[in-house]
């Protein structure tokens, strides 16, 4: 081979070399960016809490005047359990979680001239209460028995369809479905992602007087406490007895109904309401609103927890003083995993 032809394939083949070496170089993976600092001030994400196995408390807390108080701390509560202060291992102002409403409505026979009233103030507490792609309602009506009308769901149309059908006629079974919206409750739709704590509340409009259930009182107050449920109570009694200023109307003296209305609410954390006037059940709806949205959660560990299915009276208090705190009084033992540990 002659010494020019010789020169030509070397160029060429040292060509080919470096185009390969090029290829090469170009195909292979950027160097990967130095991991952040995890010590880095400001860069660390929140915590993830959970509250499965403890004890859930939704709290209310009033002054004298019965004003709202929402600027409290976890350090500001006490949690007594057999004399002995609990551990708080979680704590919530003004507690997001997802809402799970039982609006139970009393279709007999004794609320007939009131029903369409409180049709309208009914649609219009769920229409300010329920928080689209979060929180969920059911419509149960009772007279001679408790009827599921509507299932759970989070479309108000759905729901206010289902209200304005409803007709009054027959007797009164609240009980039967106090003890089935509280198994409902019991077994509502979980909240998508990690986190699975719900409220689950009870709106009862009725005048408290059961004449057909098959269930007792206490098996009724004690569904909605298994439950976790807070049962707020509308009465549609009209006892009452104007005193010197008839604008200004006093209740005479709590019906046998009213007291078992009271008796819901206390147990499980709830609040019974008197309206007098038809407008005044809309404002009755409209403060159940507001206190569902000016509540605490709280979440602690039993340091002695009770044997499955024994029921364990609580007390919460709160260390500023003229203040009224209102809670359910007490649980059920449940099987339930360890603890963990929360913040």
């Amino acid at each position: 081979m002659s010494l020019r032809r010789r020169i030509a394939l070397l160029a060429s083949l040292g060509l080919l070399a470096f185009s390969a070496a090029t290829a090469r170089t170009q195909e292979s993976p950027a160097a990967a960016p130095p991991a952040p600092n995890p010590q880095r001030p400001n860069q660390q994400p929140p915590p993830l809490v959970t509250t499965t196995g403890l004890v859930h408390l939704v709290v209310t807390v009033t002054d004298k005047h019965h004003n709202f108080i929402t600027d409290l701390d976890k350090s500001d509560f006490k949690v007594i359990e057999q004399g002995q202060p609990q551990e708080i291992k979680f704590f919530g102002r003004e507690t997001d979680l997802p809402l799970r409403i039982a609006m139970l409505l009393d279709t007999s026979n004794s609320i007939r001239p009131r029903l369409e009233f409180e049709k309208d103030a009914a649609v219009d507490f769920l229409n300010k209460v329920i928080r689209r792609n979060k929180d969920l309602a059911f419509l149960m009506t009772f007279d001679n028995e408790p009827e599921v009308i509507q299932d759970y769901t989070g479309d108000l149309d759905l729901l206010m369809t289902a209200i304005r059908a409803q007709r009054a006629g027959g007797g009164t079974a609240l009980n039967d479905a106090i003890c089935l919206a509280s198994q409902k409750l019991m077994h509502a739709p979980l909240p998508e992602g990690p986190q699975k704590d719900l409220r689950r509340v009870v709106v009862a409009i009725s005048d408290g007087q059961d004449t057909l259930s098959d269930r007792a009182l206490t098996d009724a107050i004690d569904a909605s406490i298994r439950s976790e449920a807070a049962v707020f109570s509308v009465s549609t009694n009209t006892d009452w007895l104007a005193v010197d200023d008839a604008s200004k109307p006093s209740k005479y003296h709590l019906e046998a109904g009213d007291k078992v209305l009271e008796q819901f609410a206390d147990q499980t954390g709830g609040h019974a309401f008197f309206p007098y006037r038809l407008d005044d059940l809309a404002q009755s709806f409209q403060d159940i609103g507001t206190e569902l949205r000016s509540q605490y959660f709280i979440a602690y560990a039993p340091s002695n927890p009770p044997a499955v299915g024994t029921y364990r009276p609580i007390q919460v208090e709160t260390t500023r003083k003229g203040l009224i705190v209102s809670t359910r009084k007490g649980y059920y033992g449940s099987a339930l995993p360890s603890a963990p540990t929360g913040n």
